[in-house]
């Protein structure tokens, strides 16, 4: 098994009663069956429908304080947690950019021996493997529960280009595509059947 800390990728975390409601209204997926050890792909758009950001969305145990933690691009972590206050208004949410504190470990080709706490499959292709948040400085130690060997983030992209799997900001550019041009229908990040959410239409 291979794994790699992706240092492009940053963390936002939603807490607060109205935290899955508030975010099940704005983005593209259906995030109520999301839970600890599992996640979700899913985008923010603009009114036009357009993707203002992507992310994975898991849920945080308990013993990690709860909330939803979106693993998203780290150049957007801060743009997106000031958009998602923006949407707040009244709701009982509080909106934390954890870049910094928490990253993105990938890892890939093999089983883990065990599964950290804030790891879960990828969403979008099961051969992209698994996602762990994880500080920056626990990188080796993760691995080495994981049974992981670690590798460089370069390898990692060239196994998500194998998968067929788009990246913002390389393969398309945020602000100026639509859901379907990037595959995110494809890649079950995109929920039909849901409600209303911004830029649905």
């Amino acid at each position: 098994m291979k794994a790699t800390f992706l240092p492009d990728r940053g963390v936002v975390k939603l807490s607060g009663d109205d935290a899955r409601h508030f975010l099940n209204n704005l983005v593209t997926a259906e995030l109520a069956e999301v839970k600890p050890g599992t996640a979700r792909f899913a985008a923010l758009l603009t009114p036009q429908g357009k993707i203002v950001a992507d992310f994975l969305v898991t849920e945080a145990p308990a013993g990690h304080g709860g909330g939803l933690l979106l693993d998203c691009p780290q150049s957007l972590a801060g743009p997106l947690a000031t958009k998602l206050g923006f949407y707040k208004l009244r709701a009982k949410v509080t909106v934390e950019n954890l870049t910094g504190q928490l990253g993105v470990l990938a890892a890939w080709d093999g089983q883990p021996a065990m599964m950290p706490d804030l790891g879960f499959i990828d969403p979008r292709n099961p051969d992209l493997g698994y996602r762990i948040l994880v500080p920056r400085e626990l990188t080796e130690k993760v691995a080495t529960v994981l049974g992981a060997d670690l590798v460089d983030a370069d390898t990692y992209e060239a196994h998500r280009i194998v998968c067929g799997v788009p990246k913002g900001g390389a393969d398309f550019a945020y602000g100026d595509a639509f859901p379907h041009e990037t595959n995110m229908d494809k890649l079950h990040g995109v929920n039909f059947d849901k409600g209303c959410y911004v830029g649905q239409e």
